[in-house]
């Protein structure tokens, strides 16, 4: 949430404004080249961690990037 509000404040002064769609949690593996995306945040909900996956997907093709709705 404070990251989210320090972004929607900045944003702010430049005359634009922000949602936040969900949360989760990421795991980052980078010896093992590995992303993991999980859980969900108290305050948003639960962030659709395929669309997560999808654009982390894009960004590091050479990453196996997984999801799943378990976890916090």
């Amino acid at each position: 949430a404070d990251l989210f509000e320090r972004t929607a404040e900045e944003l702010a002064r430049h005359g634009l404004s922000c949602e936040c769609l969900g949360g989760g949690r990421l795991s980052h593996r980078p010896e093992e080249r590995k992303i993991h995306v999980y859980g969900y945040s108290v305050g948003f909900g639960r962030a659709d961690h395929a669309v997560t996956t999808e654009k982390l997907k894009a960004k590091y093709p050479d990453y196996e990037v997984t999801w799943a709705d378990e976890g916090y």
